[in-house]
């Protein structure tokens, strides 16, 4: 037998890629996000909204000032219909301050148990009436530093009262504002509160008395938080959103 040794065979070791540094990562995602959109586009934007629905209005049904508000506080993490069908005998009965009083925190409960966490909404919309009574003659304040104060009324529900009721041209931020602002994007804001203020800085004198009402509904019915329907969106070749759901 030979003693000649085979060679041996060496088996090289497949090169693995250099690990990418999270801070690349980090850059890589800020990346996608878009700069937001110049003047004149904001500017064109809002005149095609205002184009296609000159006065929008919101889906709550109210009579007054008050109605107004106590439907805004009921809405909190209920649909604007599942308010209005608690509301239809409610305001009959009870459409200001000192009627709501009189019909009571139990009388209350039993018109709004259909919406979420009515046992603490009935609470506070009782206190908020004795407030407005005792404090403001019944009268809503016609601020949103002083609404912020009554029981279960944040600055969402403030604004959104002083914009329709009075013609302040705040712009209330709900969760359909926020996600089209940062889409568009009109800003790159990271809070409800910060986004209020980009926006009423932002949005030209014009258009902000019914800009809330423009986003919202374009939130609710088109920029759609799972799927946008960009297809049909009448500003959606100046949206800068990188993934677009256009055929």
């Amino acid at each position: 037998m030979s003693d000649l040794k085979q060679p041996s065979r060496r088996i090289s070791k497949p090169k693995q890629k250099a690990a990418v540094p999270a801070k690349a990562v980090g850059k890589a995602v800020r990346s996608r996000v878009p700069k937001p959109v110049d003047r004149a586009t904001m500017v064109e934007i809002f005149r095609r909204w205002h184009a296609a629905n000159p006065e929008p209005k919101g889906e709550l049904d109210y009579t007054n000032p008050y109605t107004l508000l106590v439907a805004v506080t009921l809405s909190a993490q209920a649909t604007d219909v599942g308010v209005n069908k608690a509301t239809r005998a409610l305001f009959p009965v009870a459409d200001t301050p000192q009627r709501m009083l009189e019909l009571g925190e139990e009388g209350l409960r039993q018109h709004i148990k259909t919406l979420n966490f009515f046992n603490t909404k009935a609470k506070n919309v009782i206190a908020m009436a004795r407030r407005l009574v005792e404090e403001f003659g019944g009268e809503v304040p016609r601020s949103v530093e002083i609404l912020e104060t009554l029981p279960g009324v944040g600055r969402k529900t403030a604004s959104v009262v002083v914009n329709i009721a009075f013609g302040d041209p705040r712009v209330a931020v709900d969760t359909h504002i926020f996600r089209v602002t940062n889409r568009l994007p009109l800003a790159i804001t990271k809070t409800p509160l910060d986004t209020q203020v980009a926006l009423e800085k932002l949005i030209p004198d014009e258009y902000r008395l019914h800009a809330h009402h423009w986003l919202i509904l374009h939130g609710r019915y088109i920029c759609k938080a799972r799927k946008p329907e960009c297809w049909r969106c009448p500003v959606n070749d100046l949206c800068r959103y990188p993934d677009k759901t256009i055929p």
